[in-house]
């Protein structure tokens, strides 16, 4: 039988434990970096961006470096560089209102990998010529799904949001 002793240490040891994993979700939780760190920074508590991107310098950002959770994450931050590599704007893409910047008949496929990027499926439906792309977002407890619609050309022609209904034994319920 386990003295005090040792259970005690075991008890630290799974509470340091604890901790220590606490503080390693927040360094790589991107909605918690700093505005003005430097890239260098970025890359040490993120990783290794899923995509990069170089931007027309709107709003003073030349670099996008892409954190996505896709395809089984709802997720996709986009961290926003200037031209001396400090980070500017943190911003989750996977989001209702940003969903508005859409421009249908104007974006093209380049246009979408930048702001959400790669979807977690592209499939195609009988009553349009071209893919959809699909991404997993949440909203609140709602998991949901975002389609574009995207032509032949690479032009985005539509766009909805919609339920995604997985079974609760998949969801652990």
């Amino acid at each position: 039988m386990p003295s005090a002793r040792s259970a005690r240490r075991g008890a630290t040891a799974l509470g340091l434990a604890l901790v220590a994993g606490l503080l390693l979700g927040c360094a790589s939780d991107p909605a918690r970096l700093p505005l003005g760190s430097d890239r260098a920074t970025v890359l040490e508590r993120l990783g290794t961006p899923t995509a990069q991107y170089r931007l027309n310098a709107d709003g003073g950002a030349t670099e996008r470096l892409q954190y996505s959770a896709q395809p089984a994450g709802q997720r996709v931050y986009n961290v926003d560089l200037n031209a001396s590599g400090q980070v500017l704007a943190v911003t989750q893409a996977m989001d209702e209102a940003a969903f508005g910047r859409i421009q249908v008949d104007r974006w093209t496929r380049d246009d979408v990998l930048r702001e959400f990027g790669p979807p977690f499926q592209i499939t195609g439906v009988h009553a349009f010529t071209g893919e959809v792309w699909t991404w997993r977002y949440s909203l609140g407890p709602w998991n949901r799904l975002l389609h574009i619609y995207i032509d032949p050309q690479g032009v985005v022609r539509r766009w909805h949001p919609a339920d995604e209904y997985l079974p609760d034994r998949v969801l652990g319920r």
